[in-house]
């Protein structure tokens, strides 16, 4: 085989449909609960029906005497495993050690695994099983002066302060002091969650759907105190995760189920048992103090956040994210503050911290902007930062002001009348709103391998995870223009633990990192490929490892930016919000595919107004549990409720960037409530901060008479 001759048309960049679509409209790609495997069990798991106390006793006779059970795990007779670990991302949830003592410290909490021979046999013993409790008093109030409350470092500091604030308050022509509360949300991929645990020569494999085979598998290894060679962690295709899908008790009671049973074990969550045990999007409470001179240059910036987390493990919702990026002031003050109460660990959610906190943050520059009487894009380019507010560092890169004055060109912003509640078509009252969105972009340590191969193409292994999102196809055109040939020559195989580490599908870091080590490892291999040089029949392969260039790369500031925009309809007799238009401009550095680019953005964008709309957990205070914990109670936004999305983007380059990629999968959901909720103000002259903005809140919080 011969290198490719002269530099073909680049691959990155061009829409491309994805390499694995027909397998997946056609039922050919199987997901984790479809693959067979001889001889294997059913596990189903039986969770608490308190929401604090200890487990007395569990009546396991009857059930064991049931048709096709197998085995009642539970605390008193399940596999011991080690929780004394710092893993990939830290120490792990105990709610995913399951059966290790009595106590409860939550509803919904795993106390025992039924596995039978089918799944409706597990299922019918599962609801047989009973459990006796000594309940305990619980807590599960969340407020935002709740006496427990602590200040908590998550991915970052718990607090960033300069400059007095008080003082510069006191000095501002403009101050906005307000409270903005995000509800309970939850994620609900389409594909619940599922594991497989066999074990095969000594080895244990877990078929999955997860985030990261890397990850899943070494919380594996450490928590049955495993060689991490033996273990094996294959995701091929997973049908959503936004975050949910890591470490989870159902991987480790298929383990454990395994492990006994010595035959094959696979246990899938329900619907409703995701809510309580795949993690969720804490509710926030947020405090937002801006102080301006008349010009409306800030002064004074204070975002401070509170969100919950079990008593059993501490989660972080940074929401003040987006403060100690966007924005600058003389004295800027944020503090992520959290509170243990008796419900199931938060996790991170589609642009965790950012979501929630851009929501409070851009909702509150547009009451700056009411107050000063000046446009909202004006205000925030007047507010433009020259380094990190927080950190210090420059940007690599900044183009929210491009983002702005993109959209604002087609969104037709110069024709708006900036006065509330003056527009009408009908009994409807219009409105039009912005919002600012960040996200950084960020890069973990990854491995790849490339071979070519002897009949002219090229097989990239890389331990990455497409969870939905497009991966597939944007590293194949990632790996085509690293080797200079077109995209049907180069097949991706990804999703198996056994490729060696690389970087989970989070944080938007996904796609960067894996394309890095794609790029690296393809340099390498065409410097080895002599011009008419032969092939030999097992390849030549190249291994790369980006853990020492990312320690080279120069520290700033890099983030996606955008800038969201949304027109909605108010129907002031009933409550109703209709949103009729949303468009995202967007600073993302390297667009790899436009087609799934586009996807990922609208998606967001959706999600957005589903936030703003629509999701909302609500708790019983009696039970602790969900009023509805399933997607008829639960509500997101349908096709009647998304209107015409549109996603563009603008140029990004990062000058010291070798990658020039950054994430997207998560600036789409950044800022678009805010842009719903700044809407709705304009539509109404009545500022909501408070989501979802429900029908009841409309009409209890009024509107100008028709």
């Amino acid at each position: 085989m011969t290198t490719a001759p002269a530099a073909r048309h680049r691959a990155v960049g061009s829409a491309h449909t994805r390499v694995e679509g027909r397998d997946k409209v056609t039922g050919a790609a199987r997901y984790a609960a479809e693959i067979p495997f001889t001889g294997l069990a059913h596990g189903w798991l039986v969770v608490s029906t308190v929401a604090r106390g200890r487990i007395r006793s569990l009546d396991t006779a009857p059930v064991l005497a049931l048709p096709g059970v197998l085995a009642v795990l539970h605390h008193g007779n399940a596999p011991r495993v080690e929780t004394d670990y710092t893993g990939l991302l830290g120490k792990p949830d105990p709610t995913a050690a399951v059966f290790q003592h009595d106590r409860v410290p939550h509803l919904g909490w795993p106390v025992a695994l039924i596995v039978a021979e089918t799944s409706e046999q597990a299922r019918e013993a599962a609801e047989t099983l009973v459990v006796h409790y000594d309940r305990e008093p619980h807590d599960i109030a969340f407020t935002a002066d709740h006496p427990r409350a602590y200040p908590a470092a998550g991915y970052g500091p718990a607090a960033t302060e300069k400059g007095d604030l008080e003082a510069e308050l006191a000095a501002s022509a403009v101050v906005v002091d307000a409270e903005y509360t995000t509800p309970e949300e939850h994620h609900n991929p389409m594909e619940p969650h599922a594991a497989t645990a066999r074990w095969e020569d000594g080895r244990l494999e877990v078929v999955d759907s997860n985030q990261g085979t890397t990850w899943v598998a070494g919380e594996l290894a450490n928590l049955f105190s495993l060689d991490p060679s033996t273990v094996r962690v294959r995701s091929e295709h997973v049908g959503g995760g936004f975050g949910s899908k890591g470490v989870r008790a159902h991987q480790v009671a298929a383990v454990m189920a395994a492990t006994v049973l010595q035959r094959p074990v696979r246990v899938a969550m329900t619907r409703r048992q995701m809510f309580s045990l795949a993690g969720y999007r804490s509710p926030t409470s947020q405090r937002i103090r801006l102080g301006a001179d008349a010009d409306g240059r800030l002064r004074a910036l204070e975002h401070r956040s509170l969100n919950l987390t079990s008593t059993v493990h501490e989660f972080i919702e940074s929401s003040t994210a987006p403060s100690r990026v966007m924005y600058d002031a003389d004295a800027h003050h944020t503090v992520n503050r959290v509170v243990r109460l008796d419900v199931g660990t938060p996790t991170w959610m589609r642009a965790p911290g950012e979501a929630p906190g851009s929501f409070a943050l851009e909702s509150a520059f547009d009451e700056l902007a009411e107050k000063l009487g000046v446009d909202p894009i004006e205000l925030r380019l007047r507010n433009e930062p020259e380094r990190g507010p927080a950190s210090g560092l420059p940007f690599a890169g900044r183009n929210l002001s491009a983002c702005f004055r993109e959209g604002a060109r087609r969104f037709g912003w110069a024709d708006r009348d900036p006065r509330p509640g003056v527009r009408r078509d009908g009994r409807w009252l219009l409105g039009t709103g912005t919002a600012a969105a960040s996200f950084a972009a960020g890069a973990g340590p990854s491995t790849a391998a490339v071979t070519a191969e002897a009949n002219g193409t090229f097989t990239v292994r890389i331990n990455a995870a497409d969870i939905g999102t497009g991966a597939r196809t944007a590293l194949t055109l990632v790996a085509a223009d690293a080797l200079d040939v077109t995209p049907d020559r180069v097949r991706v195989r990804i999703g198996d633990s056994d490729l060696g580490p690389a970087m989970i599908a989070g944080g938007s870091m996904g796609t960067r990192s894996w394309s890095w080590a794609i790029n690296l490892a393809a340099a390498e291999l065409r410097e080895r490929l002599t011009p008419g040089g032969t092939v030999p029949p097992e390849g030549i392969t190249v291994r790369s490892d980006t853990t020492a260039a990312l320690g080279a790369l120069a520290q700033k500031e890099r983030h996606s930016y955008g800038a969201q925009f949304a027109e909605v309809a108010v129907d002031p007799a009933t409550g109703e919000v209709r949103v009729r238009r949303m468009l995202g401009v967007f600073a993302a550095g390297r667009i790899v595919n436009p087609l799934t680019a586009r996807g990922q953005f609208t998606g967001g964008m959706i999600w957005g107004i589903s936030m703003a709309l629509h999701e909302e957990a609500v708790r019983d205070g009696a039970t602790g549990g969900h009023y509805g914990a399933d997607l008829a109670a639960y509500h997101v936004a349908a096709h009647a409720d998304v209107p015409a999305v549109e996603a563009h983007w603008v140029e990004d380059h990062d000058p010291d960037d070798p990658v020039g990629i950054k994430g997207i999968g998560e600036v789409g959901i950044v800022g678009a409530a805010a842009a719903v909720a700044n809407a709705v103000w304009h539509a109404t002259g009545v500022r909501h901060r408070h989501l979802p903005i429900r029908p009841d809140r409309v009409l209890l919080a009024g509107a100008p008479d028709a």
